[in-house]
């Protein structure tokens, strides 16, 4: 005891002893040259040698081949200037197997400042380098996998920020810009709603929502998102008896903008396919109804030449001549019945609610090639948010077909130098307003309304149109309680009106 601070108390050198025979931690003392002079149970449980066998042999007795060179080296070097040293060494057992020891040596210095003794203390560490080993080749493996994935993969934390990704993913980062999860999340949002929080709340996440992207100058892009949450341990001191949870969101991303492509191409050539057909049904309800309407001219006035000769002789019809043309406007009559019985009827179609701005969309894109070669710059307006109308889609996509076709015709005749298609939608409280506009040469006033008449044409025969266009997309138009007007434009050109009532 120190007597000038009576309070300091001595620990017996027995109780030093007890200590170190009691230690969990695998305890030897060694002199300068590393002969062991002392081990305690715990030493001898781990190297599995007996006090007798390991006192007196050198601490290398338990070095292993595979340890390299440079760390003994540099081993010696820390503690000949009589520093500790910490470091992982491959060990060998009494029985020969192999074990990471955790060792710390230090050097202990007499009172002549010379290295007397080392303590050195290790524990066997070979299980939890293996678990971290585990843990490691678990991890490279994962993102191995998932940097091999043809999908963008992303883990965000909870305040949605990028934390892990992989290859597919950087290369969206190169094509949308540098957060593309940011902007895939925001049309998340806005798609989903209130669905997208419940389904965060609920931890079911979502699958397969379909995304649009397009930016300014490029090309829109499709992607299938799918996400789903996941709960992880908080693994900091202040956790470990009071767990805390932390979510993360992983959310795969796929691009489908081919799959959406070659979908839109086959629907749009099912649409081509369906007008060819309706058009074909209507050119022949158009020939069979043109020459109906031609015959029906001779069979009345043959009819009134009957009635006339009738009257001539009395009302006696035993004239053999009014008896031939009787018989003959007979047969007539049923020739006519016989042409309207060959008139193929309009297939019915279901009423639905239509979006006026998807079948203009559908239209163009079948002109597109027309558009391309005729070199017409078109300008396409759409209002947003258009209400739906009630309506047949097939008959409306024929009326816009019809309408477009008719103001490319007259772009094409006009040879100016103005190439120029409009296409707009206006929304009103009350119904939907569609400008077709070209910049052929104009409709005269006479033909205003007369181009709606059955069998109007400016075209000729030889272009094989016999005028029915108009008056079908007429007949379309007032089917569905609407109209459609033709006016001049004030710089040249034509403009239709079609005016469709709202639900």
């Amino acid at each position: 005891m120190d007597e000038s601070n009576p309070t300091e108390a001595t620990v017996p050198l027995e109780i030093f002893k007890q200590v170190v025979e009691q230690a969990a931690l695998a305890i030897s003392i060694t002199d300068a040259q590393a002969h062991i002079l002392y081990s305690n149970p715990a030493f001898q449980r781990v190297t599995g040698y007996d006090v007798h066998e390991i006192t007196g042999n050198n601490e290398s007795l338990l070095s292993y081949k595979v340890t390299p060179k440079i760390v003994y080296e540099t081993m010696w070097a820390q503690l000949l200037r009589q520093r500790p040293w910490n470091g992982l060494l491959v060990n060998r057992r009494k029985d020969g197997n192999r074990y990471l020891a955790d060792l710390t040596i230090t050097p202990v210095v007499g009172d002549e400042g010379k290295t007397t003794h080392y303590l050195g203390m290790h524990r066997d560490v070979t299980e939890v380098h293996r678990l971290e080993r585990q843990v490691q080749n678990q991890k490279t493996l994962i993102e191995s996998v998932v940097d091999a994935a043809p999908v963008a993969i992303v883990m965000l934390d909870d305040t949605e920020k990028v934390i892990l990704d992989n290859q597919e993913y950087k290369k969206l980062i190169g094509e949308l810009g540098p957060e593309p999860a940011a902007i895939l999340l925001g049309a998340l949002h806005a798609s989903l709603g209130a669905d997208y929080d419940n389904a965060k709340k609920s931890g079911r996440g979502f699958v397969g929502r379909e995304v649009r992207h397009a930016a300014e100058g490029r090309k829109a892009r499709w992607f299938s998102c799918s996400g789903s949450w996941i709960e992880e341990q908080d693994s900091s001191a202040d956790a470990f008896y009071e767990p805390a949870r932390r979510q993360y969101m992983l959310m795969v991303i796929q691009d489908i903008t081919a799959l959406k492509e070659q979908q839109e191409a086959i629907r749009v050539t099912a649409l081509r396919a369906m007008l060819a057909e309706q058009e074909r049904i209507q050119g022949l309800r158009e020939v069979l109804s043109g020459a109906i309407f031609q015959l029906q001219g001779p069979f009345n006035m043959l009819a009134a030449a009957v009635r006339m000769l009738e009257r001539q002789n009395g009302g006696n019809p035993a004239d053999s001549l009014t008896a031939s043309l009787e018989e003959a406007l007979a047969q007539g009559n049923r020739t006519l019945e016989t042409l309207r019985a060959c008139v193929p009827s309009q297939a019915e179609e279901t009423p639905t609610l239509i979006d006026l701005n998807a079948i203009l969309k559908d239209m163009l894109r079948l002109v597109t090639p027309r558009l391309l070669a005729d070199g017409i710059t078109v300008e396409w307006q759409p209002a947003g948010n258009i209400p739906l109308i009630p309506g047949r889609p097939t008959r409306l996509a024929s009326l816009f077909k019809a309408l477009l076709e008719n103001a490319l015709d007259a772009i094409h005749e006009s040879r100016g130098e103005r190439r120029e298609l409009k296409v707009s939608t206006t929304a009103h409280p009350d119904r939907v307003e569609v400008l077709v506009e070209d910049s052929g040469p104009g409709v005269p006033d006479e033909w205003r309304y007369k181009a709606f008449e059955p069998f109007f044409t400016t075209k000729g025969a030889e272009r094989q149109h016999i005028g029915m266009g108009l008056t079908v997309a007429q007949e379309v138009a007032a089917g569905h309680g609407g109209l459609i007007s033709l006016d001049n434009l004030p710089g040249g050109g034509c403009r239709a009106c079609v005016q469709l009532p709202v639900a």
